[in-house]
């Protein structure tokens, strides 16, 4: 018979708490883990099977947790000193007045210039996307994010090179 969900807690949390601040350090994204561990691990408890080593099982749901809150701070923005000197219009989408970015978006592989288009600029799932331009979800999602790179990369560089 499976113990209290209370009893895994006081067993195991405190090698869950470790486990966080292992990957996170002594801060309170690692609390946060370790809270997103339980919540997750209380979830799933009814389900999980009687056999289960359950401080394996919650270690391996706190390092997944850590890992997320490590991705996220990636997606957080960054303050900058200077504001750019060119403001994106109000919908996001670049000004047709910006003839570079849309010769960078020209020279796209065709695959990648679709899935950045369809989803970037026409608003469209991922799913949506392929549906338009063939192919799986994934396959999109990884276009477009290779179509992002090479243009951050190419237009980041001929930016830079008329500035100087």
């Amino acid at each position: 018979m499976k113990q209290p969900f209370e009893n895994a807690i006081d067993a195991h949390g405190p090698t869950v708490l470790r486990v966080c601040r292992a990957v996170l350090g002594v801060s309170p994204d690692a609390d946060d883990a370790w809270s997103e561990t339980f919540v997750a691990a209380l979830r799933a408890w009814p389900d999980l099977p009687d056999n289960t080593n359950v401080e394996a099982w919650l270690v391996r749901v706190a390092h997944r947790k850590a890992i997320d809150v490590i991705r996220a701070r990636g997606r957080q923005p960054v303050p900058v000193d200077e504001l750019p000197t060119v403001a994106a219009s109000a919908d996001g989408i670049p000004d047709e007045s910006d003839p570079d970015l849309w010769s960078a978006v020209a020279a796209l592989p065709e695959r990648q210039r679709l899935a950045v288009a369809y989803h970037y600029v026409g608003g469209l799932a991922h799913k949506d996307t392929a549906e338009l331009i063939g192919g799986t979800a994934d396959a999109v999602r990884r276009a477009a994010a290779d179509g992002i790179k090479s243009l951050r990369q190419t237009y980041a560089s001929n930016a830079s090179r008329e500035g100087a």
